[in-house]
């Protein structure tokens, strides 16, 4: 039975997409669809072929679903890909994986942006359309669009991440559009209209997927507002990440690769960090950054992995009680 969480509260799970994912569809076998909220990553959104494609948002929703791939950690399970065979055949631009099935929800969704309606609300559709209660909000309605800096030159994410197979070694980023955005009303209205709310940062690449949602003015401090703890779970165990560039950005950057670059990392925003237990040497030096921290197992590879994890957050979460 799910537990309902005490008082009038909620959760606000900050997420990029297959790490994120994986955590989100923990807490979903935890919690109640009131009981909390994702706020997602759009600035890995990009235009190709025509097509909107959300890769974060659209990972999320397969994972709440039960839908996706769980070899790859993306895309839709029993997938085909005849079209972009087609496509390959004839000349067309075949580095960004497309599958058969998949296409149908960047088509609707191309369709109905150009109709007017805003991303929120489109993403609310795709997610009842498939089963799904629980809430996924886009940090925003407006475009942002990650930028790699690398040696190379800057290059959009999807093509440094997918295309060029993240090889460019990286020097910065930023994220195109992100003075004019505007945060997500609902996630504003959803802060304020919760007593006691809690931000949990999934481990997620804190450089293209937590920084882009920090980075959408006046939602960091809406986020540095609420009444309980923010918690941030490290990607990085044992020196590498799971999943993802995130390690190799670091040591690009002349970062550290561990958990206590991550601490830092989020270093003023988060009141506590989940740490792996391989990492748990690190643990009073990241204390020493101001941030409790929470030593468990944090590789998730099953499904009762994921829910073990979600419960360690939330145990975590109340373990803060009224100190703040």
């Amino acid at each position: 039975m799910k537990k309902t969480l005490e008082k009038k509260s909620s959760v606000s799970v900050l997420s990029g997409g297959v790490g994120g994912a994986k955590l989100v569809l923990g807490l979903s076998h935890l919690l109640e669809p009131d009981d909390f909220v994702v706020i997602a990553n759009t600035g890995d959104d990009f235009r190709h072929l025509g097509l909107k494609i959300c890769p974060d948002i659209d990972t999320l929703i397969y994972t709440l679903a039960n839908l996706v791939d769980e070899e790859r950690g993306w895309g839709l399970k029993n997938e085909t890909w005849n079209f972009l065979k087609s496509l390959k055949r004839i000349g067309g631009e075949d580095w960004f994986n497309l599958g058969d099935s998949d296409l149908a929800i960047h088509i609707e969704r191309t369709r109905r942006l150009a109709a007017g309606e805003t991303l929120s609300v489109i993403t609310k559709d795709l997610l009842t359309s498939v089963g799904v209660k629980y809430t996924v909000l886009p940090m925003t309605d407006s475009t942002v669009s990650t930028i790699v800096e690398t040696l190379d030159g800057p290059l959009a994410f999807q093509h440094y991440f997918v295309r060029d197979r993240c090889l460019p070694s990286v020097r910065s980023f930023h994220f195109d559009g992100i003075e004019k955005a505007t945060p997500n009303p609902l996630i504003i209205k959803q802060l304020k209209n919760n007593a006691y709310s809690s931000v949990l940062i999934a481990p997620s690449n804190p450089f293209v997927s937590i920084d882009p949602i920090l980075s959408v003015p006046t939602l960091k401090k809406s986020l540095l507002s609420v009444k309980g703890p923010r918690v941030a779970v490290s990607p990085i165990i044992g020196g590498k990440a799971i999943k993802g560039p995130a390690a190799k950005m670091m040591n690009e950057l002349g970062v550290p690769v561990n958990a206590l670059s991550i601490a830092n990392h989020y270093r003023g925003f988060i009141d506590g960090i989940i740490i792996d237990e391989i990492d748990k040497d690190l643990s009073t030096e990241i204390e020493d950054t101001g941030a409790q921290v929470l030593v468990t197992n944090t590789v998730m590879n099953s499904l009762k992995d994921k829910i073990s994890l979600a419960n360690e957050c939330m145990k975590f979460i109340g373990s803060f009680g009224d100190q703040r």
